[in-house]
């Protein structure tokens, strides 16, 4: 926790975005969630950097940036080239920096360890995730709603769900084989079930807010638009679809331990579970609550005492 602090101090996103969510401690509550054994204590350290870079994009391209600077900026991320920056608009160049050197310098250190050259892998991640931040940002703009099946389609690489468990799977794993890594790059089912747990959980925590604010593509609102469903019956669909994916991460459980590992499969399971913590009473991530902000102290800050 200490070490994350001072890079998030040293990247000074913080402080320099004020209209970004500043939120360390709830990230590195989720990366807990995700992977607690002492040993991935690294692996904590790199997802925690990543949750707070996804937070902040998050909040580029759903609250401040503009149509043609977000563009730019999903252009500048699929590039992934140092040359793409000078187009940017200076708070975007703060962010562009961050990402690419945070993730670069990820992708070294696989490479020093392991030999194994990884950043068109990861280059790929963030480009996919801001063109799908820039999709939900288009959907925004011009007041669509998608059919429910799109969204479903898109939403679980909106989640994030995806460039979370394919950071961890090479911040974890000793032998990364090729067969593993394509089938992260194909969508694979331990990727896609526990990112659609995300999306769906997050969308049911916050749907009526998301309203308020204008925006029009979400599980709840697709699904009510879709079919002329009341706000309960959608949202109790949505319930039933999370109880479905539970099914299929534990039989992705089963089947797949010799192509991943036990521990990615236990961390693709425990995404899923995060999700439905930090989304239980609301956004905890977004607005956390005075339940909230006790569930990540009573993690991060108190010790356990021991009955004697």
């Amino acid at each position: 926790m200490h070490y994350t602090f001072k890079w998030w101090r040293h990247v000074g996103l913080a402080n320099k975005l004020s209209f970004a969510r500043d939120r360390l401690m709830e990230s590195f509550f989720w990366t807990v969630g995700m992977i607690s054994e002492p040993q991935f204590s690294k692996c904590r350290v790199g997802l925690t950097k990543v949750v707070n870079l996804i937070t902040v994009l998050d909040d580029i391209y759903d609250v401040y940036g503009s149509a043609d600077e977000l563009e730019l900026l999903t252009n500048a991320v699929d590039k992934w080239d140092l040359n793409a920056v000078n187009d940017l608009p200076d708070y975007m160049k703060l962010l562009f920096f961050a990402l690419y050197n945070t993730v670069n310098d990820m992708a070294y250190d696989t490479l020093k360890e392991q030999d194994q050259v990884i950043i068109s892998q990861l280059k790929k991640l963030w480009a996919d995730l801001c063109k799908a931040f820039l999709r939900e940002a288009e959907w925004r703009y011009k007041k669509e709603i998608p059919r429910f099946d799109e969204y479903l389609d898109h939403g679980w690489t909106s989640s994030s769900g995806v460039v979370l468990l394919t950071h961890t799977y090479f911040l974890t794993t000793q032998n990364i084989t090729h067969e593993a890594i394509k089938a992260l790059n194909d969508g694979h089912g331990l990727l896609r079930s526990p990112s659609t747990v995300f999306r769906l959980a997050n969308d049911l925590s916050s749907s009526k807010d998301d309203v308020t604010r204008g925006e029009t593509a979400k599980a709840v609102s697709c699904y009510m638009h879709e079919t002329g469903a009341s706000d309960e019956v959608a949202s109790a669909y949505i319930a039933k679809l999370i109880d479905q994916n539970w099914k299929m991460i534990n039989k992705e459980n089963t089947y797949n331990s010799a192509l991943f590992g036990k521990c990615f499969i236990q961390t693709a399971q425990n995404l899923a579970r995060i999700a439905l913590c930090q989304y239980q009473h609301g956004d905890a991530h977004t607005a956390p609550t005075d339940r909230s902000r006790n569930r990540v102290r009573s993690v991060i800050m108190e010790p356990i005492h021991f009955m004697k």
